[in-house]
């Protein structure tokens, strides 16, 4: 059922699940699948966490957050986890293209014609190439490997900035990782994306989680939206339940989809945790931010196929520092055609700019300086779009600017980390059970889990950790009711 704001909460269920975002929706739906009684709690009000939408009246625009692109196993995850309808209007982006100082291409975005591109455009040697994809298909999450993203880079490509522009640029917008971190969190990320291209839903993100949330009531998931909880309920060492508005609500296991270092400092507090585990906790760096510009073309106008993804840069060469400069000078450039949205009655154009950002360089502006910083951001993008399709800007009737500030208030994500927590987050996240029976975790953790499919993907994983734990707990009950009948 979908509770109403003011509704108490009277029951009790084998799980509850703070937070909407993919991977709470997903572990949510597969754990009622599995016949759990699932409560889905998210203080939002509609599903779905960075996967979101919003809609403006002028100009009737509506705008995707994050709806810019995800590799071809969601198809797979959605099918086995979700429906066959949800799955197929999953559909391939057909052409990403590059357009920096250093070089101007199109592609698929597939294995093969990244070859051929890095062949004929970058001069590299069939051998070469082929030695670097096996490298990235041979790499194993699990090895103890040390090798940075500049470390693999400078082994395949020597210096070869233009190249390692080429093949990491989209993975930093992806998910936000850079040069020192670990190569095996490009590797399995960008073999993901490479084995068959980006991928879109067709329809708009508005469209699949109005059918994701469809697809959880029917089967009998409860779903509470302007509910933001208070604390998660320990006691004798256990989660069993969640404060709502200073009343309990009670269950066997909680699985938290808020952001790693809240879910430990402020829904639980530090004073659950072990030492050690603290130690490894204070470690987790959370992921950098972004900024988004949304542009609403006017009824009636149109603008020509440039691409669906432009990776577009005015900086001389690539580096983190200049991809997260205030400066914007790099954006990517969704480009959002009427066949995305193909069910609106009218041709509907939109254009979303993102540009990784800093929390340190919007945190402490004053409103004055937060408003000038915003229109330049603005200013950077309209500036940059009509160079890629000139004459839009006449089209446009509608601006407005995402910023940090802007993430942490829609999703509560501690300085505002849009890509969650870097890689170490992943075991400090994977464990939390074994420091709280009772409690888990799913989000965008350590690269590797952010973006579409890897928070999809997590949620299944955590869920059957919360179905195991489940299966520990009913045992026990039924062993104490037993002994309990016996005497």
């Amino acid at each position: 059922m979908l509770y109403k704001k003011k509704d108490l909460i009277t029951k009790s269920y084998d799980v509850i699940i703070v937070g909407s975002g993919l991977a709470g929706l997903t572990a949510a739906n597969k754990l009622a699948k599995n016949g759990r009684s699932v409560l889905l709690l998210e203080a939002h009000n509609k599903l779905g966490g960075f996967a979101t939408w919003f809609r403006r009246q002028q100009g009737d625009h509506t705008f995707d957050i994050s709806l810019h692109g995800f590799p071809v196993g969601m198809i797979k995850t959605c099918r086995k986890y979700w429906n066959k309808e949800i799955a197929d209007r999953i559909h391939q982006l057909p052409e990403v293209r590059f357009i920096n100082p250093q070089f101007n291409v199109s592609t698929t975005f597939t294995k093969e014609d990244f070859s051929r591109i890095l062949v004929e455009e970058f001069g590299q040697t069939q051998e070469t190439v082929k030695a670097f994809f096996e490298e990235l298909a041979n790499m194993n999450f699990y090895d103890d490997d040390r090798m940075t993203n500049r470390d693999l880079f400078q082994k395949f490509f020597p210096d070869r900035t233009d190249i390692t522009r080429f093949l990491l640029e989209p993975i930093v917008y992806a998910n936000g990782s850079n040069l020192e971190d670990p190569a095996i969190s490009y590797g399995i990320v960008f073999s993901n994306f490479m084995s068959k291209g980006v991928y879109i839903f067709q329809g708009g993100t508005d469209t699949m989680i109005n059918m994701m949330k469809e697809e959880l009531l029917s089967n009998g998931v409860d779903i509470k939206l302007h509910t933001k909880i208070e604390r998660v309920l320990i006691e004798n060492g256990r989660a069993v339940g969640v404060e709502v508005n200073g009343q309990p609500v009670y269950a066997k296991s909680v699985l938290s989809n808020a952001n790693l270092k809240t879910t430990i400092e402020k829904m639980v507090g530090r004073d659950h945790f072990s030492p050690e585990f603290l130690d490894e906790s204070d470690k987790v760096r959370l992921n950098t931010s972004s900024c988004q510009v949304y542009m609403g073309i006017k009824k009636g106008e149109s603008i020509p196929r440039v691409g669906d993804l432009v990776f577009y840069s005015e900086d001389k060469e690539f580096s983190t520092d200049l991809l997260l400069s205030p400066k914007v000078g790099s954006q990517t450039f969704s480009i959002y055609y009427p066949d995305t949205r193909p069910h609106l009655p009218e041709d509907h154009y939109a254009i979303v700019s993102s540009s990784n950002a800093r929390w340190e360089d919007w945190a402490n502006l004053t409103e004055d300086e937060y408003k000038k910083q915003k229109e330049y951001v603005i200013n950077r993008a309209l500036e940059c779009v009509e160079k890629v399709i000139p004459g839009v800007r006449e089209k446009i009737d509608y601006v407005d600017c995402a910023t940090p500030r802007t993430v942490k208030r829609y999703t509560h994500h501690e300085k505002g980390a849009s890509f969650g927590t870097k890689f170490e987050g992943l075991p400090v996240s994977q464990n939390l059970h074994k420091q709280i029976p009772g409690l888990f975790h799913a989000g965008s953790v350590g690269i590797i889990m952010s973006g579409w499919l890897g928070a999809a993907n997590y949620g299944v994983i955590q869920s059957h950790e919360v179905d195991n734990y489940l299966d520990q707990i009913n045992k026990q009950i039924q062993s104490e009711e037993l002994h309990a009948s016996q005497h």
